[in-house]
Order: C-alpha cells, then sequence, then structure tokens
C-alpha cells in the first residue's frame, strides 16, 4: 500500500468509529460559549481600535479580557500581545503568587523544561529565578498517570508554607496522559480542603478547548496559557492569557506590570482584532488539531509505533506522540512534517541546543507565526524512544498532507 492508501484507511476507520464526530459536538459547544461572550459584551468595530503609549481606556483590551474571563468561566482574565511565550505567562503567574519562604509544590512531577530555569532547578545562581527569591520548591511525582491525591494532601498538612499547587496539564517531554479538567478540579478541591489559601495552577497549554469546560470552571484557581496555541486559532501572532479567581488575576497582573498599575495599562499596537478573531477561530481549529492527532495516532499505530493518546481514545490536549524507536526514524519523521507544510517546506529540521532545553531537540515547523504550535509542528528530545511530539493542524485537510509526508519519509527509511 502507498503511503496515501494507508492514510485513507485509518481515516476510513476513525469516521467509522464516530471520533470525528465527538470532536465535532466539543467544537460545537465551545463556538456557542464563544459567541454567547462576544454577544454579552457586544463587541463591535471600535474594540479593534489600535491604542500607543500607556493604553489608557483601551476598550478592546478590557472587554477581551472580559470575554475571557467569560469563556473559561472564571472571575477575572487579561490577556495581552506582548507575552513572549507559554513560559513567559507561567512566569508571571508563579512570581506574580509566590514570596519568599513559600513552597511551589508540583504534583505533576518535573515540569516541562523551559520551566526548570525559572524555579531555579537548573541554570546559574542569580539569574533571577525563584530560588534566588527564597522560595522553596517541591515536587510530587504522578501514581498511574494521575495527580497523586492522598500523597498532595499528606504533604499539604505537613508543610505550611505551601503557597502553589503546581498542575502540568499536558504531558510535556514525557508520555504520560493528559489531565481532565474535571480530574484537575478534583484535586483542587481537595488541596482547598486542606489549606483554603493555597493557589492551584494549572500550565494549561495545549489543552484549551479541547472538552467543553476548563479547569477553573471545576475549581482551578488559574489557569494560564499561550496565545500562539490553542486559544489564538492561528490568528494571534504572540501572546499569553491568565484567567481565574479574580484575587490571584489581580496579583499577576500587577507582576505583569507594576503595582498599582496592574491590568489598567498595556498599549495595543494593533493587536486586538487578531486576538479576538483567533479566539473565534479556536473552537474549530483545536477541532482540526484533535482530528490531526488521531489520524496520526492510527497511522503510525498501525506501522507498530507506539502512541499516546490511542487513536480512540478521549482527548484533553492536542499532542499526540509516537515513538520512533532510532533518531534516523525520528530525523525522518520530522523532515516530512516541514516538507508538508506551507512555510519553509524546504528546509531540513536538524537537532539543535534551543535555550531553556536540557539536551539538543529537533523541531519541525512550518508556521506562519514562528513556534505556532496551533499550526502542525513536531518537536522531539534527541534521546531514547525518540519519541515525537505532534501538535496542530490549523486545517485537518493539511494536517493530513503533513502526516503522508512524514510517513512517506518513514517508508523510505524502512
Amino acid at each position: 500500500m502507498t503511503a496515501e492508501e494507508k492514510i485513507a484507511f485509518c481515516e476510513k476507520k476513525l469516521i467509522t468509529a464516530g471520533v470525528f464526530d465527538r470532536i465535532d459536538k466539543i467544537a460545537y459547544e465551545n463556538q456557542k460559549k464563544v459567541m454567547a461572550a462576544f454577544r454579552k459584551y457586544q463587541v463591535s468595530e471600535n474594540c479593534f481600535v489600535s491604542s500607543t503609549g500607556y493604553g489608557y481606556n483601551d476598550k478592546g483590551r478590557e472587554i477581551l479580557d472580559k470575554v475571557y474571563a467569560e469563556v473559561f468561566e472564571s472571575e477575572a482574565a487579561f490577556v495581552r500581545h506582548n507575552i513572549t511565550s507559554g513560559t513567559q505567562t507561567l512566569c508571571i503567574g508563579l512570581f506574580g503568587l509566590l514570596r519568599t519562604g513559600d513552597t511551589l509544590f508540583s504534583v505533576t512531577g518535573k515540569p516541562y523544561d523551559t520551566l526548570e530555569e525559572v524555579i531555579g532547578i537548573r541554570g546559574e545562581k542569580g539569574n533571577g529565578s525563584l530560588s534566588d527569591f527564597g522560595i522553596k520548591y517541591k515536587e510530587q511525582p504522578m501514581k498511574d498517570g494521575k495527580i497523586d491525591v492522598d500523597a498532595m494532601c499528606g504533604y499539604l498538612k505537613n508543610d505550611k508554607s505551601v503557597k502553589v499547587v503546581f498542575i502540568q496539564r499536558s504531558k510535556g517531554y514525557d508520555k504520560r496522559r493528559t489531565l481532565s479538567a474535571k480530574e484537575i478540579g478534583e484535586a483542587a478541591e481537595e488541596a482547598h480542603k486542606i489549606n483554603p489559601d493555597v493557589f492551584v495552577i494549572v500550565d494549561n497549554c495545549y489543552g484549551e478547548f479541547c472538552e467543553t469546560h476548563e479547569p477553573t470552571y471545576y475549581g482551578a484557581d488559574l489557569i494560564m496559557g499561550s496565545l500562539i496555541k490553542n486559544p489564538g486559532g492561528g490568528m494571534a501572532e504572540s501572546g499569553g492569557y491568565i484567567a481565574g479567581k479574580a484575587k490571584a488575576v489581580e496579583l499577576c497582573g500587577y507582576r505583569l506590570t507594576t503595582p498599582g498599575i496592574g491590568l489598567e495599562a498595556g498599549a495595543t499596537l494593533g493587536q486586538n482584532k487578531n486576538m479576538y478573531k483567533g479566539l473565534f477561530y479556536a473552537p474549530h481549529t483545536v477541532a482540526q488539531s484533535l482530528k490531526t492527532a488521531c489520524l496520526a495516532a492510527e497511522v503510525f499505530k498501525n506501522e507498530g509505533f507506539e502512541v499516546c493518546p490511542e487513536p480512540q481514545e478521549e482527548r484533553y490536549c492536542i499532542i499526540q506522540t509516537v515513538s520512533l524507536k532510532t533518531e534516523k526514524n525520528l530525523l525522518a519523521f520530522c523532515k516530512g512534517i516541514q516538507s508538508g507544510s506551507p512555510v519553509d517546506s524546504h528546509v531540513t529540521p536538524e537537532p539543535w541546543q534551543m535555550p531553556g532545553y536540557a539536551c539538543p531537540v529537533v523541531m519541525a515547523a512550518g508556521a506562519f507565526t514562528q513556534g505556532s504550535s496551533i499550526e502542525l509542528s513536531a518537536d522531539a528530545p534527541c534521546v531514547e524512544p525518540y519519541t515525537v511530539y505532534m501538535q496542530g493542524g490549523l486545517t485537518y485537510e493539511s494536517g493530513k498532507i503533513g502526516i503522508t509526508f512524514a510517513l512517506s519519509e518513514l517508508l523510505k527509511e524502512k
């Protein structure tokens, strides 16, 4: 069978099983929620007007914050185009809530690589990490792919210095399952029983709009993410958001700008329209990415590779892993994804020591926006078992083409 024939066979199997229908139903419910928020806050053309300088009284910025809070079923939120990345968004959240003597408690094991230097468990001392400011760190491994709630509660009872319980929703560079919003909420509820004042905060990257509710709906105090992932819908060219309890969001706003000013200032410099439009597209775009991930899982499982999640498994984020066994296979896969991209298709991805990562990483990302994970991309640390982390696909059709190219390159290796 050719690559195209193999793809068609796998696609038919998923359609027959109702996998795509399930994804479309979630997208429809989320689209209703987004449009209801747009109507409630009377989004109009003057919301797209640019502001400069201090950005005082920027109506578009203020309404977009309210729309995000409404969509994510939280008390407050802010969205800013000038947040560099998801890592900076998380950094704002951590520094906003933690003070000297406090403990940051990660209950999903070691966080994503780029947070290690923020926390201070890797990198030089004196670089401005949480550790440099006298903030302690404790991490707890997961148990059977879930948060070990009993162990978490036991630790919270014994250490009253814990101010923030940190949960990473997606797998990062791990092969564990992604957590659902509901189970995150259940962990938050138990944490609050032990200490009502603790902040339960969530790295929500890659998870937005994969379900009909976010962790804030179920009781998390704060969720944080990047606009060049799910909520930007492929339209936002940069930025990040924070949503949750009003007090927590206010404290993060003071870290974003300065105490006393908080969220009252911030020029939008013509970026409002892209952020509004991106949020409008997001439920549909995320659905396209989820379908692409399901297809990849089915295709590469049929080729004998270990995949996570399984093709028909319920999904809580857009990431699909494929363990490719050898470095040659890994580089062939990434070459295929890159050559099947709309931008820089002529480029061959090579491993390199990216800033913030502990080992060389190969990244395939032929995207309109640099580093945009909601556009089809694939990246991997170059270590055994050579697991690639694929995500995105602005359209299912383009995602399918990218998978076809990746499969073709792997078949050449065979």
